[in-house]
C-alpha cells in the first residue's frame, strides 16, 4: 500500500547508514527477501512488476524495520461502525 516503507540500517565500516524503500504510489507494496547472503528490498506493483530494488550484503545489515501505514479499519483497534 502507498506509504508502506522499510528502513535498512547498514554497517559502513566506522559508521552506520540508513536507507529507506517506500511504496510511492497507490497499489504498490514493499517486499523483502534474503537470498544467498543478500538482503533484497523491492517496491512492487499490483501485477508483480518490480519498480525499484535495493540490495545489501546480509553480513552488513544491522536492522531491517518494516513500517506499514495504518489502515482505516486497523486504527486504534476500533471496529467499523456497523460492528460496534
Amino acid at each position: 500500500m502507498k506509504g508502506d516503507r522499510v528502513e535498512i540500517v547498514v554497517d559502513a565500516g566506522d559508521t552506520t547508514r540508513t536507507y529507506e524503500v517506500i511504496a510511492t504510489r497507490a497499489g504498490r507494496r514493499v517486499e523483502t527477501a534474503v537470498r544467498r547472503g543478500v538482503v533484497e528490498v523491492s517496491e512492487v506493483t499490483r501485477s508483480g512488476t518490480v519498480v525499484r530494488t535495493a540490495r545489501f550484503m546480509a553480513t552488513r545489515v544491522l536492522a531491517l524495520v518494516e513500517q506499514p501505514v495504518p489502515r482505516d479499519d486497523e486504527q486504534a483497534g476500533r471496529l467499523p461502525a456497523s460492528q460496534g
